[in-house]
C-alpha cells in the first residue's frame, strides 16, 4: 500500500544569500534585461533542434545576478516579468557566479511582484579567486590526511585479535 507523502512547501531564497557553488534555491526574481548569447540549429536540416542560450540579468529587492537561459527558458525571459525559479544552482563562469536552471529544475511566470529589482548589488560583478578554493581543499586535504594518521596509529596500538592468529 503506497503512502501519500505530502509536498513540503518550498524555502525561497533572496538574491543577496546565493553563494558559489550553491544548489536548490527556490527564487522570485523579475527580469531585468535578456541578451541572446548563442542560437546554433537549422530548421531546413535533418535535426530541428535549435539551441539557444541567453544571459538575462534578473534580481529581486535584495540584488541582482546572471542567468542563464536555455532553450525553452528563453522565451518566458522577457524584460519586466517576474520569474520562479526552482530548484536553481550557482554555476561560476570566468571567477563570477551565475544562475542557472538545468533539467531538474523548473522556470515559470508568476504573478507580477511588487518590489522593485536593487540594481547596485549585482552579484556577477563579484570575481571568485580560485585560490580561496584551493585553500579550501588543501585544508580539508591536511584533515582527512590527519584522520587517516590517528586512523593507523589506533590500528598499530590497538591490541591483535586472537582472529587473525
Amino acid at each position: 500500500m503506497a503512502e501519500s507523502k505530502s509536498l513540503r512547501k518550498p524555502v525561497f531564497t533572496k538574491v543577496d544569500q546565493l553563494r558559489p557553488g550553491t544548489i536548490g534555491h527556490t527564487l522570485t526574481v523579475k527580469v531585468v534585461n535578456t541578451k541572446m548569447v548563442l542560437q546554433k540549429g537549422r530548421a531546413d536540416g535533418p535535426q530541428v533542434r535549435q539551441m539557444r542560450i541567453a544571459e538575462c540579468l534578473v534580481g529581486d529587492e535584495t540584488g541582482m545576478i546572471i542567468f542563464t537561459a536555455r532553450n525553452e527558458q528563453v522565451d518566458l525571459m522577457k524584460e519586466g516579468t517576474t520569474i520562479t525559479l526552482r530548484n536553481a544552482k550557482i554555476d561560476m563562469f570566468k571567477g563570477s557566479m551565475r544562475l542557472a536552471v538545468d533539467k531538474w529544475g523548473r522556470v515559470e511566470v508568476a504573478e507580477p511582484a511588487n518590489f522593485n529589482v536593487k540594481e547596485d548589488n549585482n552579484l556577477s560583478l563579484i570575481e571568485y579567486e580560485l585560490e580561496e578554493e584551493i585553500w579550501k581543499l588543501a585544508c580539508s586535504t591536511q584533515k582527512l590526511l590527519l584522520a587517516l594518521q590517528q586512523i593507523q596509529q589506533n590500528l598499530l596500538v590497538a591490541p591483535p585479535n586472537k582472529w587473525w592468529r
